[in-house]
Order: structure tokens, then sequence, then C-alpha cells
């Protein structure tokens, strides 16, 4: 197999158009020669969240000029690309489609290898492309869909310790800021108006902090956001409020990490100590402060890969599909687009009403 591979990524999972080139080095961390992104914030500001249809047509607009761009500002042309992989999902289909297709049809009309990435490898192994780290590894995966621990054991083999049970902890400080009137997208901001707020000033719930194991819901926060936004009397009590919540996620991802990290070592083979956080929420400093906290005192060595491959990029699906073309997992042209698609096929769905812990 050819040393030093280049690939094309190319990510439309959800309002993000990307595109990237990336190329393997010697010593088995990765080169990003480009990694273009492209967001919709003004197509969705004014409705408060992505609108499908909207992300979509705004995709098909601009993946064409995204992938040019992506390849001329690595200095490549097609010829010089080894293979091509697409986010296949999980994701917005409407929106998954876009990239996916394009991938395809560039990766059959070149007679290219073509590589459907699942959008939370991306996020697994996108650490690996700046800092040597040998698998296992704990991830903590937190973005605006996803809210999960995982085991990670090598590429295409994931366990799942725990899962949110409603809401992903991106979603919920997305609509917390919209409560809060922040324009979309809002979630920065929190950690923003946080500093200027007392954290004690509202004493907020912690869903299932002391059950189920290391899975977190955030559905019972949101609601008591909502009932005492609705009763807020100036703009100091906001800043109170966005502390308050921002302390409570801290405490509930300080608690719930604790256990995963002690599910992980029960499996005596997970001798090394890394834990990996990953997804756009990691970009949050004082997440950050907090679970590199916990890691020192659990004795665990935190990664965070760098702020511009936290939040969805193309750098992460295109490394990804060098990871799994080394392993010879390639796919056909015929290849679907998948709404949901969990990394560990066997945990099971935890999501909706009558689930106990």
């Amino acid at each position: 197999m050819k040393e030093k591979l280049t690939f094309l990524g190319i990510e439309t999972s959800c309002d993000e158009t990307a595109a990237a080139v990336v190329r393997e080095k010697a010593d088995g961390t990765g080169e990003i020669l480009s990694n273009i992104v492209s967001s919709q914030i003004e197509e969705h500001k004014e409705f408060g969240g992505v609108v499908p249809e909207i992300a979509a047509r705004a995709h098909v607009e601009k993946i064409e000029f995204i992938i040019n761009k992506a390849l001329k500002e690595s200095g490549l042309s097609f010829n010089n690309i080894d293979g091509i992989s697409a986010t296949a999902g999980p994701g917005l289909i409407v929106c998954l489609t876009v990239g996916l297709n394009a991938g395809k049809a560039i990766a059959g009309s070149l007679q290219k290898p073509f590589v459907a990435v699942n959008h939370l490898e991306g996020h697994a192994l996108s650490p690996k492309i700046n800092k040597k780290i040998k698998f296992p590894y704990l991830l903590l995966l937190i973005s605006g869909g996803h809210t999960q621990f995982l085991e990670v054991n090598g590429v295409n083999s994931y366990k799942r310790l725990g899962t949110t049970i409603d809401d992903a902890l991106g979603e919920a400080f997305d609509k917390t800021a919209k409560l809060l009137g922040i324009e979309f997208p809002g979630g920065a901001k929190i950690e923003e108006w946080a500093k200027k707020g007392d954290e004690n000033y509202f004493k907020l719930p912690k869903p299932i902090l002391n059950t189920g194991g290391c899975n977190l819901s955030f559905s019972g926060l949101k609601t008591a956001v909502l009932k005492i936004s609705k009763k807020l009397k100036n703009q100091s009590e906001k800043y109170h409020l966005a502390s308050s919540f921002q302390k409570t996620i801290n405490e509930i991802l300080y608690n719930k990490t604790k256990v995963a990290m002690d599910e992980y070592l029960k499996n005596k083979k997970n001798k090394q100590k890394y834990f990996v956080i990953a997804g756009g929420v990691a970009s949050n400093l004082s997440i950050r402060e907090n679970l590199n906290n916990l890691a020192k005192e659990k004795k665990f060595t935190s990664i965070f890969p760098p702020v511009n491959l936290c939040s969805d990029n193309a750098a992460m699906i295109a490394w990804a599909g060098i990871e799994r073309f080394k392993m010879n997992l390639t796919n056909n042209l015929e290849f679907p687009s998948k709404a949901r698609w969990p990394l560990d096929s066997s945990a099971p769905f935890l999501k909706g009403p009558g689930l106990k812990f």
C-alpha cells in the first residue's frame, strides 16, 4: 500500500458545507493541506435553528465551489488524490445526500477508492491527526446532535458505555441560549455570558445524576431553565442563569465522566489511560478545564482536538477515510446515506418515554 496517502474529505451532515485535503505523514499523524468550512448561520438565524430543506439547498449551491477551493488551497489536483471519503451519516438525510453524492461522483469518474464515513467516527479519530495516540482510549463525544461515552478499541471498533437518553449536550446549550434571547447559534455565547453571572444564583436539577451508570439526561434541566427564563427581571439575571446552567452542566459531566472512567478501567485490557474529548461542545473552555481537572484526579491523560477540529469539518472525514482505507474498509458507490448510524451497533437505543434506571 502506498505510504503517505492523500484523501479528499467531504462533510454535509447538517449545516456546514465542508471539504478538506489531508495527507498522512511518516510518523502516522496527518498533515491538513486544506480545511474549508462554509457555515450557514445567516440562512437559519431567523428560524432559530437549522431548517433541513434550506440547509440542503445551500449545500447544493456551495458544494462544487468548496471542493474546488479545498483542492486549490492544498496545491493539488484530483490526480494527486488517492481516495475520496464523504460523510454518509448520521445526520439530516437531505443534507447528507448532497455531500455523499458529490463524493461518489468524483470517486466514480476518477476511478478512485471511495470510503463512506460515519460522522461520529470522524470525531472519534480526529485527535489522531495531530497527536500519536494508540488504541484503546476513552472518548467523550459532545456535540450538537450527540453525547456519548465510548471505548475506542480501534478503527471500526467501538463499545458504547453511556449516552444521553434525550437531548444532546450541544442541543441543551442552544435551547438555553434561545430561551435567554441569544441569536442562533447561541451555545458558544452561553460561556461568554456565564463569566458575567453568579453560578450559584439559581439551583438547577441534575437528572439521573446518581443513577443510570454513565448515561446522561438534559431534558429536565432544559425544562427548569424554561420555567426560570419566563420570570427573569433583567439582564443580570440572564447572566446568572447562563452561569448556573454552565456550572450544572460541568457538575453533571464531572460525575458521569468519573463513572465512565471507572467503567472503562473494568476492562483489564485498557491499561493506557487516555481520555479524548471531541465534538463541538469540546470547544467550551470551562468544560475543558473541568474535564482536565478530573483527568488529573483520575490519572488520565486528557486529549482535545484543536478547536477547529472540534466542530463539524471535513479534515476529520478525510482522516477517517485514510484510516479506514488502510484497513481495506472501502465502500461501493451504492452505499446509502443514514439518518441514524450508531458506532456501536450492538448498543440498545436509549431514547424516548418509558426508560427506567
